[in-house]
């Protein structure tokens, strides 16, 4: 009748020193940056493994060219690939973490992390 209650102690266990981890490891999210950049470097943005926006910068020429259309263009681009090398170094840093930890699903789960959902 007990049998299964050394089983569910141990999953507890394991389950406890896996939220330690995730707080560890969102605020290491939090330190990492990651840069896009688009328009051969005109234009770049950064952001952090908890996948927010930190800055971005913007060369002169392209506010003196007038082109609001294009500078909005590059700013969309350089944000997207900021944020999608942000989502990658997350389910890197992730998949450290739950190393040897067979959970069906889990990878997939990595695959779009996304801690501001």
């Amino acid at each position: 009748m007990f049998k299964g209650l050394g089983n569910i102690a141990g999953m507890m266990k394991q389950f406890s020193e896996m939220q330690g981890k995730m707080q560890e490891m969102q605020e290491k999210l939090g330190q990492l940056r990651f840069e896009g950049s688009a328009g051969g470097g005109m234009v770049n943005v950064e952001a952090n493994g908890q996948q927010k926006i930190l800055g971005c910068k913007i060369d002169q020429t392209l506010f003196d060219s007038g082109d609001k259309e294009m500078i909005e263009d590059l700013l969309i681009a350089a944000s997207n690939q900021a944020l999608d090398k942000a989502r990658e170094g997350a389910a890197e840093e992730m998949s450290q973490i739950t190393g040897g930890m067979n959970i069906p699903g889990l990878e997939d789960a990595l695959s779009k992390f996304n801690p501001n959902a």
